[in-house]
């Protein structure tokens, strides 16, 4: 195989790490001397998993983060003329818009037309206005192109089910990203053998906006005859000119160096091997500007999971944001699915509580065990949870009546425990 050029890694402008391709599918990281010069070693700069240091670094669960799952890799892949399981290719492809803040391109990034390398795409980042017909367009041909993406795309997410990168525009309409433009929104679509989904994914994140856990206020909507969501990005800002911002963040899988694939894919699952909570806990409680408040919201976070039926609310979908290198703070709350809701969807949960995996028979007990296994403190967890407990079921009315029943008896359940 021949030697290819390493990979710059930016972050706010600065050319932190290279990735550097170490055979099929096989990415190495190393911290760049500026970056050393910067920050301390053993910071956690790009990653929790990927601490600076002068040593070369396996970089598979960082970039599994960043890149489309497998589901849609392929296709993907066959649109940009590489190998799917070519992971330096893709992202040396698709790198200039990725989750979190991070930029991956071959020379300087910003304002440079030749930066994405041998990337097919030779356009300048851009947001190219959608119209009502070219968006239901590229919302009926998701099958075959994946995330929206095209020979000038230079964009990635993670995620199961179908999605469709948007830019929100100043006059409020939707923009196609290209050449690397970073992206604002997301087109969630429901996935058919769920009927309902999206409207109860988006009536949950109304409860969890209500209770203080997440900032994402969501639309729903019908585009090409499908459900979904127009889902704001967390790791991005818009402010009232357009102009975007990026966040840093990861997901859980990569804070704590998961490869969410394992296992035949369920490697996302604390029961294959994926994030627990006690771990996440124990991020929070090390780097946390305030460990206390981030491990209550942490606790709140598990008690809606678990009266609202969330079963997926894996490794993956448990956001954590760097405010600045080395402090860490929990992301809001998004995918936010009653999957309890549907008989064929997941009901254990995707993190234990207490010990407990059957979401039906977490206790108050459970939540004030898990707090105190956190250094929380046993009455401090126990009134995050009733605390959220009362939230629900105050809230539970203003939901449709499937949902709301679910999770009034569930939140009643808990409260009662």
């Amino acid at each position: 195989m021949p030697l290819r050029e390493p990979l710059g890694v930016w972050l706010h402008g600065i050319r932190v790490a290279e990735l550097v391709a170490r055979g099929p599918g096989a990415v190495q990281c190393r911290y760049t001397p500026a970056a050393r010069e910067l920050w301390p070693d053993a910071t956690p700069l790009l990653s929790y998993s990927l601490p600076l240091g002068a040593r070369l670094a396996d970089a598979s669960a960082f970039l599994a983060g960043l890149l489309p799952d497998p589901e849609h890799r392929g296709k993907v892949a066959a649109v940009h003329g590489v190998a799917p399981g070519d992971a330096f290719a893709l992202v040396e492809r698709l790198g200039r818009d990725l989750p979190g803040a991070a930029v991956v391109a071959h020379g300087d990034p910003v304002g440079r037309t030749d930066a994405a390398g041998p990337s097919s795409s030779a356009r300048a980042p851009a947001a190219e206005p959608y119209d009502a017909g070219s968006l239901a367009d590229d919302v009926a041909h998701l099958a075959e192109r994946p995330l929206g993406v095209r020979p000038d795309t230079a964009a990635s997410i993670g995620g199961r089910g179908d999605k469709l990168l948007l830019v929100q525009l100043p006059d409020g309409g939707w923009g196609r990203p290209v050449g690397g433009y970073p992206s604002t929104h997301v087109l969630k679509l429901e996935d058919p053998r769920f009927p309902g989904r999206a409207a109860a994914e988006a009536a949950c994140l109304a409860m969890a906006r209500a209770l203080g856990l997440t900032w994402l206020e969501v639309e729903h909507v019908t585009v090409a005859g499908r459900s979904g969501l127009f889902m704001p990005r967390f790791d991005r800002t818009l402010d009232a000119e357009g102009a975007v911002g990026r966040l840093h963040a990861e997901d859980a899988c990569q804070a704590l160096g998961k490869d969410p694939e394992a296992a035949r894919g369920r490697g996302r699952y604390e029961k294959t091997g994926g994030p627990g909570l006690r771990a996440v806990a124990a991020l929070l409680a090390a780097h946390a500007e305030d460990p206390e408040r981030e491990l209550a919201k942490l606790l709140t976070a598990a008690t809606f999971t678990a009266v609202v039926g969330n079963a997926d609310a894996h490794g993956r979908n448990l956001g954590l944001l760097h405010p600045r290198p080395g402090v860490l703070a929990l992301a809001p709350l998004y995918g936010t699915v009653p999957t309890t809701l549907w008989s064929t969807a997941r009901s254990d949960a995707a993190m234990a509580v207490g010990g407990r995996w059957s979401l039906r028979s977490v206790t108050l007990d459970d939540l004030e065990a898990e707090g105190a296994a956190w250094g929380l403190g046993r009455r401090k967890a126990r009134r995050e949870a009733w605390r959220t407990a009362e939230g629900v079921l105050d809230l539970a009315g203003e939901a449709e009546p499937r949902l709301g029943a679910l999770v009034a008896a569930r939140a009643e359940a808990l409260l009662a425990s």
